[in-house]
């Protein structure tokens, strides 16, 4: 486990981020070395009272992080912020259209006060447009810019993709634009708000499919597994103990597979000849491929495939995962010790000349470094307990990841 500083050391976030999106990118900042301070309400960020993928999100997003409680609504909890925010690099949050403004913590009062700050926010739809002030939430972008439209059966009704893939884009968007901007601080001296949407990051993670509209005019649509227009690409074959994935397109794929599996009558079949033939009849395709595989594990197949240059891989879930040679051996999992329980995440999906910082902090409790923080800026304890007393910060621990855990089992 490498805890020694990284590249962001010593740079200092507040982090107001709720649910994935805010969190995540407060995440990578965290896992690249910065100082990042959770502000949450006194009730929590709202995924901690949502069971058990609440739970999940927390401790995904939130690692290494300090919790901070503060009713912002109360004038002594801003003064709080504003006393934190003049040592404060960047700010992040995903408040609702015009929240931040309310509490007196909008982008322009706030760069006003601190011109050195990177503001980096996340809405739903973008800020100019006329659903500014919509809230907006990853299954919403996922429906209303083309995602759910092109995901599932053909003649199926639309589908989420399987997890929340618009905040996590968003999530890294924002931490993208937020490094950015402190590179270029460097030289302006000067700070910048970095602005991104889920409605911006739905369509910017399809640019392809986007690209296959303007050419050939028609809007994304279900096929499946399947490629629109190649195949076998991104395909499932059933085999004898499950289903891989394959992809084998190009003229010379094509026939490298069809000689790999010992037919390579295949190859000049009218019905497989090129793409077009391919795609016209992939189910047939599909059915042949299925019969002639069917007797091998999805091993056997993989590695039969992968020998001669196919791409291809085994459908798996997470249980076939805890012992991956290759995750293992990537470094990307960290092993997180929380009250005696020993438990893996995924880390920030990168090295730097091999080097990977990690580290093995779990998420906070909600409040867990109030008194921490607030000593830090000077508070003394009868302050500290007075801004408890009224409700201005909440006392910790209100609730815990291991009182959920306990009350799920």
């Amino acid at each position: 486990m490498n805890q020694q500083p990284g590249p962001l050391n010593g740079i200092k976030v507040l982090d107001f981020g709720q649910y994935i999106a805010g969190p995540g990118a407060g995440q990578t900042l965290s896992d690249l070395g910065a100082t990042v301070i959770k502000i949450e309400n006194v009730r929590g960020d709202q995924a901690r009272s949502i069971g058990v993928f609440g739970e999940a999100m927390i401790r995904a997003y939130n690692r290494d992080k300090a919790s901070l409680s503060l009713d912002l609504r109360k004038p002594e909890a801003r003064i709080v912020v504003h006393q934190l925010l003049a040592d404060t690099d960047v700010l992040i949050h995903n408040f609702r259209p015009g929240a931040a403004e309310r509490l007196g913590l909008g982008a322009e009062a706030v760069r006003d006060q601190y011109p050195t700050l990177i503001y980096g926010s996340i809405t739903g739809f973008g800020t100019s447009g006329p659903s500014s002030t919509r809230p907006g939430l990853d299954i919403a972008a996922q429906a209303e810019f083309g995602i759910m439209e092109s995901t599932g059966e053909e003649n199926g009704d639309p589908q989420r993709v399987g997890f929340a893939v618009v905040d996590v884009a968003a999530a890294n968007a924002l931490a993208t634009g937020i490094l950015t901007a402190l590179f270029a601080r460097f030289t302006t001296g000067q700070g910048a708000h970095v602005e991104t949407s889920l409605m911006e990051s739905a369509i910017s993670m399809q640019a392809a499919t986007w690209g296959e509209y303007t050419i050939t005019g028609e809007p994304g649509r279900r096929k499946g597994n399947g490629q629109g227009y190649a195949a076998p690409a991104a395909d499932l074959v059933r085999v004898k103990d499950g289903m891989i994935v394959l992809s084998a397109y190009t003229a010379e794929k094509w026939a490298a597979l069809c000689t790999t599996i010992g037919h390579p009558e295949f190859i000049d079949d009218p019905r497989f000849v090129d793409n077009p033939a391919r795609v016209a009849h992939r189910p047939k395709l599909l059915e042949l491929l299925g019969t002639v595989l069917s007797t091998s594990t999805r091993a056997e197949v993989v590695e039969l495939l992968l020998s001669n240059g196919i791409v291809c891989g085994s459908v798996r879930a997470f249980d076939e995962l805890d012992d991956d040679a290759d995750l293992a051996a990537s470094g990307v999992m960290v092993k997180v010790d929380s009250e005696g329980e020993t438990y893996s995440s995924p880390g920030v999906p990168f090295t730097l000349d091999g080097w990977r910082r990690t580290t093995s902090a779990e998420a906070p409790e909600l409040g867990a470094q109030n008194s921490q923080i607030l000593a830090g800026l000077g508070y003394t304890v009868q302050q500290i307990e007075e801004l408890h007393t009224k409700g201005v910060v909440c006392t910790p621990p209100v609730a815990t990841i291991g009182s959920l855990q306990r009350a799920n089992k």
